[in-house]
């Protein structure tokens, strides 16, 4: 069976439920408004986080209207900071389609992303959960913190693989950590089963990034171009391995590309050959086969089940997927 569907599998009928509850969430009467929403959700992904928080909820215990409006806030929180995000970065690529901002222009996209984070607080408000609104504040501020602290880095050129680390967890695992958090949250799951959840979804949010990072340095059809996050000025962790145990002579000619925003296709190139030649490839795949080996140490504790196998596909998908 295809891994996307192996996933989604022990939730197929809750997602379908999902599906209609998120789309009737958003649905706006204005008809210049409901255009906008309509494009959004056309490009949507592959539902990966949703998918994840029932998973966690449904591994301990019973799916319920409190998880229904927990997995849709989460989705709308993570849509809205994807279409600030392109603003942001000023990508006109989102998903191999032509972005919001590319289409309406920046104005109507940070609006509109602020329509969807509205939408997502006033869904959290309806989990009727404290604990779970209190969880989703904070995410708001880490995806913001995450985008704030890469900026600085380009902005201020620091190179430093812990420096990385921490955006990452900012960016993109706390989303995935906090969805298998609030998943165990929505079902009354013991604090021990909440905290393994938790760091189970911070695992595959890591590897998720480092795939994606992968992703810059090759020219597979993946949704935005290649060498599109180093003409960014963001340095990822191939490139940052490779600088690292560079001779002194390359570290001055890498650096010197990096540090005068040089950006130009050939020097991007020569970046990406660099990174590729020297390890950091090889690298970035070994903390994702570190990353990965924890998660499935997690999944084994989990009773043998649907969910489990569902779990263990994730891992899979997650770190093998080729977009």
């Amino acid at each position: 069976m295809d891994k996307k569907l192996l996933i989604a599998k022990p939730v197929a009928e809750e997602l379908k439920i999902f599906n209609t509850y998120y789309k009737d969430s958003v649905f706006c009467n204005n008809v210049r408004i409901q255009e906008i929403i309509d494009h959004i959700m056309k490009s949507d992904g592959k539902r990966i986080r949703p998918i994840l928080l029932l998973l966690a909820a449904k591994a301990c215990g019973e799916i319920n209207n409190i998880t229904y409006n927990a997995a849709i806030t989460v989705e709308l929180l993570h849509t809205a900071s994807l279409i600030h995000d392109d603003v942001v970065d000023e990508s006109k690529i989102r998903r191999g389609k032509a972005s919001l901002n590319a289409i309406y222009d920046n104005k109507m996209a940070v609006l509109a992303g602020d329509y969807f984070l509205s939408t997502a607080l006033i869904k959290s408000v309806l989990t009727g959960n404290i604990e779970i609104i209190s969880n989703i504040s904070d995410l708001g501020r880490d995806l913001a913190e995450g985008e704030l602290n890469q900026l600085s880095l380009v902005k201020e050129l620091i190179i430093d693989e812990d420096e990385y680390f921490q955006v990452i967890k900012k960016k993109t695992a706390s989303l995935m950590s906090v969805c298998m958090r609030i998943g165990a949250i929505s079902v009354n799951a013991s604090e021990e089963e909440i905290e393994k959840f938790t760091r189970l979804g911070e695992l595959f949010g890591l590897c998720f990034q480092l795939r994606d990072d992968i992703f810059d340095y090759f020219t597979d059809a993946i949704g935005k171009p290649t060498g599109n996050d180093i003409r960014e000025g963001k340095i990822t962790l191939p490139l940052l391995y490779a600088i690292k145990n560079a001779s002194e002579e390359e570290k001055k000619e890498i650096l010197s590309i990096v540090y005068s925003y040089n950006y130009t296709d050939e020097n991007i190139q020569h970046l990406i050959h660099y990174a590729k030649e020297h390890g950091g490839i090889d690298y970035a795949y070994r903390k994702i086969e570190e990353f990965k080996e924890q998660a499935e140490k997690i999944i084994e504790t989990i009773p043998d089940s649907d969910v489990r196998e569902a779990l263990e596909a994730t891992v899979d998908y997650i770190i093998k997927r080729v977009y």
